[in-house]
């Protein structure tokens, strides 16, 4: 080593590198010494004769190639934070804009897929005259929202309590639902609510969500299986978890005026909800609040629905009423599970992993 320079002799031939040149990566005992300007070429010395050549230079080498790998590591842990944020804060904020965007031809195309995909696990009731009274109520509440979409309702045998909305207006309530429902003023608040999602858009919102968070599994982890998939699932369920809460609140709010404009009494979305909730202490609805699974603020809901409740007019006559709850005819005591299996025509020893079915309500 001379000065900066380091002479190498090897036989006949001679290399002279210059030490700005250099990398030093040490192994063991070993430091493998390379020239940028030569990259095919590489000096491979015991340390304890390096040191003495290179002195306090081979520390300095050292250090700066591990702050190279410091700042890597700092690197791809920022990556990884950036991926988490954009799904818990990018996706859900972009949702909303692109679900407005979303042509409403489209999205009348994507709920007749999903819509013919439900029909073959949930068949609709086959009662004729209470799906009828069911549409019309429908029609009465969504003739008071601001949406395109043509609201069609109808009840479905599934063993679950819920309702659902799907992209371009149409809206499932479960025969369960139907069962649970005390008065026409609870069912009349739980359809209300389904067409303040269609009005909002919150069904298209959710597609947008979950499509972005799909494209950006398949973008960082190539839609594999792996710890790094699993983090943003989680991340992206969060997120969703977060956003139902506000939408679940915004619909809550519209689905009350929706009644209100109609001249319809309110009052039966804060007493449902209460009950789903197990404030009432039944058991059975305990174990079947499905429609309340996303959302454990539900009782902080059911009390801002009481008290934004107003009296009106009943949702339906008393004839109506009876046609309603006649719409789907099931054994009360089929077991869910069952009924499930039926309705895939499954037999007795197909796996069901868990008897807690589940629909999310949008």
């Amino acid at each position: 080593m001379d000065g900066d320079v380091l002479h190498i002799q090897v036989g006949d031939e001679a290399f002279i590198w210059r030490l700005p040149d250099l990398s030093v990566e040490v192994e063991a005992d070993q430091a493998r010494v390379s020239n940028r300007r030569d990259p095919d070429a590489r000096l491979v010395l015991p340390v304890g004769e390096w040191a003495p050549l290179a002195g306090d230079r081979l520390t300095e080498k050292v250090r700066s190639r591990r702050q190279r790998e410091w700042w890597l590591v700092g690197g791809l842990t920022a990556a990884a934070a950036g991926v988490v944020l954009f799904v818990t804060v990018g996706v859900p904020a972009l949702s909303g804009p692109v679900a407005r965007a979303t042509p409403i031809s489209m999205e009348e195309r994507m709920g007749d897929s999903i819509n013919g995909q439900l029909s073959q696990l949930f068949p609709t009731c086959k009662e004729a005259a209470g799906q009828r009274v069911l549409a019309q109520l429908g029609d009465r509440i969504a003739a008071e929202a601001d949406t395109p979409f043509d609201i069609r309702v109808r009840a479905v045998d599934a063993p679950m309590v819920n309702a659902l909305a799907m992209p371009g207006g149409r809206i499932l309530i479960t025969d369960d639902l139907i069962r649970q429902a005390e008065t026409p003023d609870e069912l009349s608040a739980v359809i209300a609510h389904e067409v303040s999602h269609v009005e909002k858009r919150h069904v298209m919102q959710a597609v947008w969500r979950n499509f972005g968070i799909g494209m950006l599994l398949d973008l960082v982890v190539g839609g594999g299986s792996g710890a790094g998939q699993q983090a943003v699932i989680l991340a992206g369920q969060a997120s969703e978890l977060s956003y139902s809460r506000s939408a679940e609140a915004e619909a809550d709010a519209r689905g009350q005026a929706l009644l209100h404009a109609d001249g319809l009494s309110s009052e039966g979305m804060a007493p449902f909800f209460e009950r789903l909730a197990g404030k009432g202490g039944s058991s059975e609805l305990d174990q079947a609040a499905e429609f309340m699974a996303t959302h454990p603020d539900s009782i902080r809901r059911a009390r801002a629905a009481r008290a934004a409740a107003r009296p009106g007019r009943s949702a339906l006559s008393p004839e109506e009423w009876r046609l309603v709850k006649a719409t789907c005819a099931v054994e009360e005591s089929e077991n869910p599970v069952d009924r499930l299996k039926r309705r895939l025509r499954l037999g007795d020893d197909a796996p069901v992993a868990d008897q807690r079915i589940e629909v999310r309500p949008h």
